[in-house]
């Protein structure tokens, strides 16, 4: 079974969604984790951005990377270009897969387009990982 760590700056949003989606399409084949080199919570338009499409990811915790160090991952996914830069060392054993998402907490806009905002964003990261777990995982 592959062990999966997503990887962004808060482990609010973006990693939160990617952490569900790679959970549902991995299904048994992979464990899935999501830290944030900070943590800022889970943010609660992402949670019911997800739960729109049917998945809940209100369970998911709020982590530090830190906390996942002493794990062999055969992946580390980051979502944003602040992780990647700050991301810490983990084994060579681990590929690193790189992928941008604009971070659509960071939106400023009435309430109707900010939800619009994370229904794009949680698109792009569900297409992505999709991918992803047909690339890597099945």
């Amino acid at each position: 079974m592959k062990k999966i760590l997503v990887l962004c700056t808060g482990n609010s949003c973006r990693s939160q969604i990617a952490e569900g989606y790679l959970k549902y399409f991995a299904e048994d084949k992979a464990v899935v984790y999501s830290a944030g080199v900070e943590t800022h919570g889970a943010n609660k338009m992402a949670i019911q951005t997800m739960l729109e499409d049917g998945i809940d990811i209100s369970n998911q915790t709020s982590n530090h990377v830190d906390e996942y160090l002493d794990i062999e991952f055969d992946f580390v996914i980051t979502v944003c270009d602040n992780a990647k830069e700050k991301c810490p060392y983990f084994p060579v054993k681990s590929k690193i897969v790189h992928k941008n998402f604009e971070d659509p907490s960071k939106f400023v806009g009435s309430e109707a387009e900010s939800k619009e905002r994370f229904r794009e964003s949680r698109n792009q990261i569900k297409a992505f990982c999709r991918t992803f777990v047909s690339d890597y995982i099945l």
